[in-house]
């Protein structure tokens, strides 16, 4: 089956393309590379050993993306493409509502109307607000995300449960994310934002590295035991080993699904700071700063439901997470660059 990525030369969309070419699918990107670098598609062809299929364009952009969904006979979507950060967000919300939710919309009707009904969508734990308690379950009530970004997550699984509730052809996995890190373990692929990143630890592995002269860590009066946010932290390749999963289930399954994708287990800005340093035997010096808008204290994921619905589970420790991280941070300084 031809599955399109859209974002999939991103950093979770690359890692997805990979498992599922090995998986005996044939994947085919969709990306604008506003978030990504083109050396991504070199790269992926030496892990893969064949060149990679790319259709560089906005999934904004209707006319174009069902065109490419007809050329190349698209069985179903993946959809990354988006934008994720949380800080900037709040800052830039126009952004983030026309990205994440125009463009899915835009998306979906393309889709239509080229007859392709199986959607995997990138979802967020942010998505369960600030009052559930955790660990977070799928059956517990969506919340009032504390940024745009949560909210446009939000905002996108009602759309698509009104759109799969309209139409019974359409079969849909929502997959709640936590905290994706960790690379490939070639050293090949791996995260690589522009600019000052706005996640934990690749501005962790950029200190490491000499790149950037010391961590802020935002907030160390929270309720949490050493006063710094906790987090689940899953590895991109268990996160891509998910989206698989859900996507065999798409196979023999309508309706829409809704399934949290983490390990369980939460760990401080603290603890991966230790971590790091472990692994990489390299100082990382930190500072405190103010905290950050619209950040939670801590929160992880309960995901038996995916483990007894998908068979699926992380596999991957914390070790193994700050271990491929440094793998690729330290042969790429510069990432793709």
């Amino acid at each position: 089956m031809n599955i399109l990525l859209t974002g999939g030369a991103g950093y979770i969309g690359s890692h997805n393309y990979v498992a599922l070419l090995e998986a005996g699918y044939q994947p085919v990107i969709l990306d604008n590379f506003a978030n990504s670098h083109p050396e991504v598609l070199k790269r992926l062809e030496r892990i893969t050993g064949q060149p990679a299929t790319c259709e560089r364009g906005d999934v904004r952009d209707r006319p174009f993306v069902e065109a490419v969904l007809r050329r190349h006979e698209i069985g179903a979507v993946l959809h990354f493409a988006g934008l994720k950060a949380v800080g900037e967000s709040v800052r830039e919300p126009l952004a983030y509502y026309e990205n994440n939710v125009a463009g899915t919309v835009t998306l979906c009707q393309a889709m239509a109307a080229a007859g392709v009904f199986r959607l995997v969508f990138s979802s967020s734990a942010t998505v369960y607000g600030e009052h559930n308690p955790v660990p977070y379950r799928e059956d517990q009530p969506t919340g009032e995300p504390t940024s745009p970004y949560g909210k446009s997550k939000l905002m996108v699984e009602q759309l698509l449960q009104d759109l799969q509730r309209s139409d019974p052809r359409w079969a849909i996995a929502v997959l709640r994310y936590f905290n994706p890190v960790g690379a490939h373990e070639s050293g090949l692929i791996g995260e690589d934002p522009n600019g000052i990143p706005n996640n934990l630890l690749p501005y962790v592995s950029q200190v490491a590295v000499g790149k950037l002269k010391e961590l802020a860590v935002f907030g160390d009066d929270y309720p949490t035991p050493d006063g710094t946010g906790r987090r689940d932290y899953i590895h991109v390749v268990d996160l891509a080993d998910g989206h698989l999963k859900a996507l065999q289930a798409l196979e023999t399954q309508a309706g829409l699904r809704t399934w949290n994708l983490g390990t369980g287990i939460g760990y401080s800005v603290l603890d991966i700071v230790r971590a790091f340093e472990q692994a990489s035997g390299r100082a990382v010096p930190y500072r405190i700063a103010p905290r950050r808008p619209g950040d939670l204290a801590e929160y992880w994921a309960d995901a038996s439901k995916a483990q007894a619905e998908l068979g699926w589970q992380a596999s991957r420790g914390l070790d193994r997470m700050m271990l491929d991280t440094w793998r690729w941070q330290s042969g790429n300084p510069d990432g793709y660059r």
